[in-house]
């Protein structure tokens, strides 16, 4: 059988329609590593996006990447994958390709690829980034036809950020995301105010690796793991902290990971919430086939970008359509 070969790997830059601001810095483009795969014939890709605070560099994903291609074998080597490569943006942005190959040699979608129903188009989330309350209000009143916001928050101003929102979107859910900003004191302090703001999630309170203290605490507002959760192996640890956790492909390291978590946490009794990092919609295409089992829905990169990858997923009225077949899948 012939090879898999990579056909192209570099990093691309995809601006931004405004400046992308959390706890821990802000954007102005969407950085990413695109990746093509080749078998005779067919092609498939995907995009991952290399993340600093997991420790990784475009240099040392790229690295991984040219290994593990390097390494696959077979008809359908996604199971080899798995041991290959760790969970993180390289093992996503192979396994994604495989994914889109295995699909274009087949001539099936990516949900029959996986033994699964049509997916149904979800409704996602916008983002309304750290800024004053002022500010902030103003980008909650342009999206407030958005039926979920999302804002982003850093451990200053918590309740008045929030309540510009709620006063600028008053008919729109509300979930929140600290990106480990808070200490348990502070999330003690302000919950109660936003459970009376209609807040009904709050992502990633604490910092990872400093979230014991959430053993035993009742919030009034369900909380959900972001960074405290990657994998399957993470959910004994979240049980008893999050009410919730959150899929996204750069922290599984793919969609075959992440089909098998949202199933071992839906057997656990979490709720489900799929999210991104910034990238285009070829980053969101294979999160399609999990976002409608989820209760959030995190997907909104391509609202950020300037002028995205054609074709792109259709986004309408917050609903995200299915990938066309020549985007992924």
């Amino acid at each position: 059988m012939t090879s898999i070969r990579i056909r192209t790997l570099e990093r691309q830059s995809w601006p931004l329609r405004g400046t992308f601001r959390i706890s821990r810095g802000a954007r102005t483009a969407a950085e990413v590593l695109y990746l093509e795969l080749g078998r005779g014939t067919r092609r498939g890709h995907a995009e991952c996006v290399p993340y600093a605070h997991y420790g990784e560099t475009f240099e040392s994903v790229l690295a991984q990447v040219e290994h593990a291609v390097a390494a696959l074998h077979g008809d359908d080597p996604r199971s080899i994958l798995q041991e290959l490569l760790p969970a993180g943006a390289a093992r996503n942005a192979v396994d994604c390709a495989l994914w889109d190959l295995l699909c274009k040699e087949r001539g099936v979608r990516a949900w029959e690829l996986a033994g699964r129903p049509e997916p149904t188009p979800a409704i996602t989330v916008e983002t309304v980034v750290i800024d004053t309350p002022a500010a902030m209000r103003a980008a909650a009143h342009a999206a407030s036809h958005r039926p979920v916001l999302k804002i982003k928050l850093d451990a200053e101003q918590v309740v008045d950020r929030v309540a510009a929102v709620r006063d600028g979107a008053p008919r729109s859910r509300l979930v929140v995301d600290a990106n480990e900003a808070w200490s348990i004191e502070r999330l003690a302090d302000v919950a109660p105010a936003l459970a009376e703001l209609g807040v009904v999630m709050i992502e990633q309170p604490l910092p990872a690796a400093d979230d014991s203290p959430l053993a035993g605490f009742v919030s009034p507002v369900p909380l959900c793991a972001d960074e405290s959760c990657h994998t399957r192996r993470d959910l004994d640890r979240c049980a008893g902290r999050y009410a919730m956790v959150n899929l996204k492909l750069d922290k599984t390291g793919g969609l075959t990971e992440a089909l098998a978590l949202a199933d071992a946490a839906r057997a656990r009794g979490f709720g489900l919430m799929v999210g991104c990092m910034l990238g285009t919609s070829l980053a969101m295409a294979p999160a399609t086939l999990v976002a409608d089992r989820a209760d959030v829905v995190d997907l909104d990169g391509p609202l950020w970008i300037v002028h995205d990858r054609q074709p792109a997923l259709t986004i309408d009225d917050s609903r995200v359509g299915l990938p066309a077949a020549a985007l992924w899948g």
